[in-house]
């Protein structure tokens, strides 16, 4: 990380999945943040994982609240700050990190959600998450994820319409944009239908998310949707350094039909 280069005058997004836990989120943030102007940061599913390093009694909502804490000890922004109001060359947009989870809702109609973790397995495509990512105090992942969207929901709804809002989230927020082709039961993790027309609903001239390890930006009524994640080490070059992957986040034109 020490050859990471630095951005004084830049904001970093980290859109989740950092580390596995939270036992290296603290020296990450400890690593990044002289590096930039400002961090912000949405956690992934892998650092909602309880593992056998874990400390005790961290699970679910409190194992979250942990991260956070981390997060703000290093001044970096998180889902549970006020959003702020970045000011650009093209004006201003608010920066909104969000932290919504997922309801296996992205599977075949004909799924139900009873079955949906079988249809699953069937090609062996069940996440890691059914093990050791845990939705304490919830009863389970579906209500904690319902809970996270209708408090997003209420935010942005009280921010002001006419700012184009900057919408990042670990998980896309368009079941469309989650397709793996290499495993293509995998979708059930990936989202939630709640999220659909988010980016016409709250004025968005940009969607940032992570998740898939597909790097790549779709656009969507005028919206560029940028899948920003890393990935596992198998899945990008280490000797062009972490550095070669920061790209630009592209923001929709002002004359965008989805604004």
């Amino acid at each position: 990380m020490q050859e990471f280069p630095s951005h004084p005058d830049d904001w970093l997004i980290l859109a989740g999945d950092i580390t596995d836990g939270p036992k290296g989120l603290d020296w990450v943030f400890q690593e990044l943040t002289p590096k930039f102007r400002q961090i912000v940061w949405v956690p992934g599913n892998h650092e909602l994982w309880t593992l056998p390093d874990t400390p005790p009694g961290l699970r679910g909502v409190a194992l979250y609240e942990r991260l956070v804490e981390i997060a703000r000890g290093h001044g970096a922004l998180t889902p549970e700050d006020p959003y702020p109001v970045f000011e650009h060359e093209r004006g201003r947009a608010l920066i909104a990190p969000l932290f919504l989870l997922y309801d296996y809702s992205f599977r075949p109609r004909h799924v139900t959600r009873d079955r949906v973790v079988r249809w699953a397995r069937e090609f062996g495509n069940v996440c890691t998450d059914e093990y050791v990512l845990h939705p304490d105090p919830f009863p389970d992942r579906d209500s904690w994820c319902a809970a996270r969207c209708d408090s997003a929901a209420r935010r942005l709804a009280a921010c002001p319409a006419d700012i184009p809002k900057v919408l990042i989230n670990h998980f896309p927020l368009e079941e469309e944009h989650a397709v793996l082709p290499r495993v293509p039961r995998f979708t059930p993790w990936c989202g939630t239908r709640r999220t659909s027309g988010w980016h016409r609903r709250f004025n968005a001239c940009a969607v940032v998310y992570g998740h898939l390890h597909i790097r790549g930006t779709h656009w969507l009524d005028g919206v560029p949707f940028q899948e920003v994640s890393l990935g596992y080490p198998r899945q990008w070059d280490r000797a062009r350094g972490l550095g070669a992957y920061l790209r630009e986040v592209t923001l929709a034109p002002r004359n965008s039909a989805g604004r």
